[in-house]
């Protein structure tokens, strides 16, 4: 018997040595440890043994076991190194290579016109906020004095979401009724973001970035929204603007006004453009969001993003904006 226990722990040892991969020694290791295996078959048979032998020859057995084990240990291991070895050697990185380089990134034009009017704003102690994209009809509509029949409720202007009254909203003028809702006055806020409406052409999106503003207080009159609006203009182009205050009409705001700035076209060409809305706070917004209109008034603007960045850089194409040319957008940086 120690002669066949002998062989065998020989046969073991040089599959265990010529094992060329983890698959190949696992199998050795079934062969003989494993349930099955044949030292495992080895150890069954010492119970049928007279006690000399069972003790002689279970020692045997179980000093082979334990060498198997430790060689096949000791294989795997060097296996193991083999691979890292070999990995290595096939990742290996060339560092006499030239470097590629970093490529740095810079802010989209509509962000770097956003962070700029943002600071602008801040300098006078307006706080930057913003809210949801997706509105209800309240906060869009109805808290803002859109009576039920306004062409803007419709459905060729606005996106419905599903089949209840939740929207797209049309203008970031809902951040301005949460804020008021929240806070008590004296409240000044800057809303940017994104707003939907149904629109596509040279000079329109059917989604945009808007600014509005907001200030409530004891005695803000008309006098600050126009010396405000003035002074903003002219630090964003960095050069004294005319402006023109032409009276038009908003739900929201009583007294309200088109702001137009004269501007000269590469031909010479002048003229005046209107660049933006604004007017003195409805008092029936007010009471919307419970503030009293006989003790607080206030101020409301808004402007379109995409406006502000083709005046500031020239771009005649309010599209090339969302196109991702890098082109274009690197002109910018």
């Amino acid at each position: 018997m120690s002669e066949d226990l002998n062989a065998l722990h020989e046969d073991a040892a040089a599959r265990i040595a010529s094992a060329s991969d983890a698959t190949a020694l696992d199998a050795v290791r079934v062969e003989m440890l494993g349930k099955k295996g044949r030292i495992t078959a080895l150890l069954k048979t010492l119970g049928g043994m007279d006690p000399d032998t069972r003790r002689s020859f279970g020692a045997q057995v179980n000093e082979t076991k334990q060498a198997l084990i430790e060689q096949i240990n000791s294989r795997r291991e060097t296996l193991e190194r083999e691979a890292i070895d070999a990995r290595l050697q096939g990742e290996a990185i060339d560092v006499t290579l030239p470097g590629r380089g970093l490529e740095y990134g810079g802010a989209h034009p509509i962000r770097r016109v956003i962070d700029r009017i943002s600071a602008l704003f801040g300098t006078i102690g307006f706080e930057t906020v913003e809210g949801p994209e997706v509105e209800d009809d309240y906060h869009n509509f109805e808290a803002l004095n859109f009576p039920p029949n306004h062409p803007a409720r419709a459905m060729h202007d606005t996106f419905y979401v599903g089949e209840g009254s939740r929207v797209l909203r049309t203008h970031t003028s809902s951040v301005q009724i949460r804020m008021m809702e929240q806070r008590e006055p004296p409240l000044r806020i800057i809303a940017p973001g994104r707003v939907y409406r149904c629109d596509s052409d040279r000079t329109h999106s059917p989604m945009f970035h808007q600014l509005e503003g907001l200030y409530v207080a004891r005695g803000v009159s008309f006098a600050d929204l126009r010396a405000d609006l003035k002074a903003f203009l002219s630090a964003f182009f960095e050069r004294e603007v005319k402006t023109r205050f032409r009276p038009s009409y908003f739900p929201f705001t009583e007294p309200s006004c088109e702001v137009d700035i004269h501007y000269e076209d590469l031909n010479g060409r002048a003229g005046w453009m209107e660049i933006l809305g604004c007017g003195m706070v409805h008092p029936n917004v007010l009471r919307a969001a419970g503030i009293d209109p006989e003790i607080y008034t206030g101020y409301a603007f808004g402007m379109g993003m995409e406006r502000m960045a083709m005046l500031r850089y020239g771009v005649d194409d309010l599209r090339l904006f969302f196109e991702n040319d890098l082109r274009f957008l690197s002109q910018f940086q």
